[in-house]
This record gives structure tokens, sequence and C-alpha cells, in this order.
């Protein structure tokens, strides 16, 4: 049974739980409270992206308007959680025939789908005609790789909506990419996009009902990076959406921004060295398991705290390397973390790990246990959702009596 000793603010594991994810309910809850609380333009919409923190789903099922999946196994996920279907926008560059097809036939069309290319709108409007369903659709404009398609291409769409006769085309989804610091290009993007409905509208006699938009605003993940004002970041998004001549849906596709705050990664500390002039600190979880955006192999400094068994108020700080246990050199967490002397049985805590953190590790190499991942919030606290996993099963071949999974 998980034992919880508080310590310093911070909750601190026995009996062997980490690795282990811990995604804070409460946290959660005000983040997207304040989101709400500083966007006041009538008409739009909070849409959660389900890649940022797949095991966010189902408590904020209740707390944001929508959620954009873009797999098949994201939209399990939803269904697992019983979102509301009419909530879901399944985006994402390849959509299979059979697996779209079953997403129009067993929801009855409830769901909006992302058009990325002239071609995905025939895939779509195939499996919408198999499945007798009318379907909306949002034709995602490009920000230059490969999502998307051009203005050229998405006018031509909007040219042709009478042909596809199981489609109807609402609006347009654009996104551009995440950890923008400020809001001017936010502002150049949306004055954009703002001119696009317009053009569609004039010269194609099309009124964009739903502008969904990724803002991608920035979260600051390591030492010595600016702070910013989460109320005054929101407040100059807001102005900008404010001042749209569009006045139909603006859904806000948030990930990042939303749950970054909420998770830290708990693991550790099994050894600690010196050797050829550094000092190492070797922990249980490595890279295999946690990842931060423009971390550069442990060259940035991630916001983390170290709890000693023994706390020793006069001992020094000094630069450690903290490694994982991987059998390769790139498995490093901080380059120069300053620490007083760690020692095994103490715990580091890698905080602001809410979102992609827990879905982009390199969780087959060397074939190590998956983390533990844990919810918590002050009503309920803490509940273990997923144990500790192998995942040597899964480089290789099951034996004779034994099913695959």
């Amino acid at each position: 049974m998980l034992q919880v000793v508080k310590q310093g603010g911070k909750e601190q594991y026995k009996e062997n739980n980490t690795p282990s994810y811990v995604f804070d309910l409460d946290q959660l809850q005000a983040r997207v409270a304040a989101v709400r609380k500083g966007i006041t333009r009538v008409g739009t919409r909070i849409c959660f992206a389900v890649d940022a923190n797949p095991f966010l789903v189902e408590a904020l099922k209740d707390q944001v308007d929508g959620f954009v999946v873009c797999s098949p196994g994201e939209f399990h996920i939803c269904e697992a959680a019983d979102v509301p279907m009419e909530t879901v926008v399944v985006s994402g560059n390849y959509k299979a025939t059979l697996d779209t097809a079953r997403m129009m036939g067993e929801f009855e069309g409830k769901c909006i789908f992302t058009a990325e290319s002239p071609e995905q709108m025939e895939v779509l409007q195939y499996c919408a005609k198999w499945q007798a369903q009318q379907v909306q659709v949002l034709l995602r404009l490009t920000s230059g790789d490969q999502f998307g398609m051009d203005e050229e291409a998405l006018v031509q769409c909007v040219s042709k909506r009478e042909t596809y006769e199981n489609l109807h085309i609402v609006g347009i989804q654009y996104y551009s990419g995440t950890q923008k610091k400020g809001c001017a290009r936010i502002g150049e993007e949306l004055k954009m996009l703002d001119g696009l409905c317009q053009k569609l509208k004039e010269e194609q006699g099309f009124e964009v009902k739903i502008l969904e938009y990724g803002p991608g605003l920035g979260v600051p993940y390591f030492e010595g990076e600016e702070e910013e004002d989460p109320s005054q970041v929101l407040g100059e998004l807001d102005g900008f959406l404010r001042g749209l001549h569009f006045s139909g849906t603006v859904v806000l596709e948030m990930g990042r921004f939303l749950t970054a705050f909420c998770g830290s990664y708990y693991t550790t500390v099994v050894d600690a060295k010196s050797q050829g002039g550094r000092d190492y600190c070797i922990v249980d979880g490595g890279i295999h398991h946690l990842g931060y955006e423009g971390w550069e192999q442990g060259k940035k400094v991630p916001h983390c705290t170290h709890l000693p068994q023994a706390p020793d108020a006069q001992a020094p700080e000094k630069p450690w390397t903290v490694c994982g246990p991987l059998s390769t050199p790139s498995d490093v967490l901080a380059c120069r973390m300053p620490m007083q002397e760690p020692r095994p049985g103490d715990l580091l805590i890698f905080e602001r790990t809410g979102a992609y953190a827990v879905t982009e590790g390199r969780y087959l190499y060397d074939s190590y246990d998956l983390p533990k991942v844990y919810l918590y919030s002050s009503e309920m606290g803490m509940d273990l959702v997923r144990e500790r996993q192998g995942s040597c099963k899964l480089n290789m071949r099951p034996k004779e009596d034994e099913p695959e999974e």
C-alpha cells in the first residue's frame, strides 16, 4: 500500500514506488479555471489536445468544451472515458478508412473530422457515404510543415463543397507549433486567419462558422527562464480574439499550457559517485520515461526538487550530473544540477511534467518497466491509475503457451 510522507510541501514515496508520475487534479482544475477567466471573448471554447496527456481526459471531461484526438488510440481513450462524441475533433495526417468509418458509423457522425488534404476529403466522403452519415469537417491550413494543406488547396475544397454530398465544411483548423514566447506571433496568425475567413466569404460565398486555433502558448521548463505571468499572456490573447472581425465560434486548442504545471515525475537516487572530475547522481528513472521540450540532452536544468532522507541545512550545494539507468551515455536528466550531496534513497521530483513528458519517453529502450501513474486531489488522495508495467514482452516473441496481448 502506498505510503506518502509530507516533507517540505512535497510528497515523498516509500516502498519502492518510483519511478512514477503524479498528476495533481487540483492544480489542473485551477489552471483551467484561470484560462476560462482570462478568455472573455463571447463564443470562445476551450478544447484539450489529448496527445498532451491522455491520463487527464476523464478528469477534464467536465472542465473543457471538447477534445482533439490524433489517432484511433486517442479516440478509444475518449470512448473509454465516456466523452460526448459531439465534443471530439478527429485530427491527424493519416485517417485509415476502417477506423474512420467506424468512428462515423458507431457514433452517428457526431464527431468533427479535420481534412488535411483534398485527398483526405475524398477519404472522408467515402467513409461518410459508406456509413450513411452527414459529417462536419474542418479544413486544416498548413503552417508550412507536413500537416494540413496550403491556402490554394483549401480554397479548392471550399469551391467544390457541393460535390461532397456527405460532408459539411464548417470551418478551419490551424496550428503552427508550440512554446511561443509572448503573443506577437499569435496576433499575426489570428490576423491572417481573420483575413482568410473574410476572403472565403467574399470570393466563395462561404461563411466560416468554426475557427479552431492552437495558440501554442509556452511554458518555462528550465531554471533561469523568464516566468511569464499567465494572466498577462491570457489577457493579450483575449485582446487579439476580441479584435477579430470573425464573429463565429473560436475553439482554442490547448495542451501544454493547460497541463504542464500539474505533473511531477518522481525518481529515487540509487548511486552517487565522482570520477573524471565530475560528480554523478544515478537515479532509477531516465530519458526512457521523461522528456522536456528543448531539453538539449540535459544541458538545460529543469525545475527539480531534491528531498534528502537526512536533510542538512548546512551542507553546501555543488553541480551534479543526474543520469538514469539506461545503457547509453545520452541518458542524462541534467548536466549541472545544484544539489547538496545526494545519497541512495533520496528523492528527486522533476516538475512541470504534466504535458507530453509521460508519452514522449523512449519506453522500450533496455526493456525497463513503464513508470507508475497516479492521479492526486485533496478530496481523493493518491489514486494509482497505472501499475508499474514491464516493456520486455513488447521486445520479444511470446511463448507458445502465453497469449498475445
